[in-house]
């Protein structure tokens, strides 16, 4: 029996003004509309797209939050050569791509998992701001897969 939609999203913990986000990560899937059109909820959460290089290493290619009824249709967006104008980035886009999620209907948490991650992934620009409730903020991540991508 295959992980239904209910089986990955966000949880947490509060402990006064520390938190604990437990991450469940989709499994990961090659990105094509169709596939994105079938799997993908309509709803908001968080997302990681990843590109596969010459050398079969998965890297990094977006990561961010959507809101509601956006996880399908941005994913969609984001990983269609067709809808991106950038050359290098749409070059990446015809080869491999995989994207997974985490459903999510807070935006305050979503700010959180995404300034966690982007503080984590680019520490010298994380460019996004946290929710500001915490004063400590400790993340756990698991997924149906074991994923290893190179920055």
């Amino acid at each position: 029996m295959g992980l239904s939609l209910d089986d990955y999203g966000i949880k947490y913990k509060e402990k006064g003004k520390e938190v604990h986000y437990f991450i469940r990560w989709s499994p990961l899937a090659k990105a094509d509309r169709w596939t994105i059109n079938a799997k993908v909820p309509a709803v908001a959460g968080i997302y990681e797209v990843y590109w596969m290089d010459d050398h079969e290493h998965l890297r990094m290619l977006s990561v961010g939050r959507t809101h509601y009824g956006g996880l399908r249709s941005e994913l969609r967006r984001l990983t269609d050569p067709e809808l991106n104008d950038d050359p290098e980035v749409r070059k990446k886009l015809e080869e491999d791509v995989w994207f997974r999620y985490a459903p999510c209907n807070s935006a305050s948490v979503m700010a959180d998992v995404l300034w966690f991650f982007m503080k984590t992934y680019f520490p010298e620009k994380p460019g996004v701001e946290h929710s500001g409730r915490y004063e400590k903020l400790f993340m756990t991540e698991s997924e149906p897969d074991k994923l290893i991508w190179v920055p």
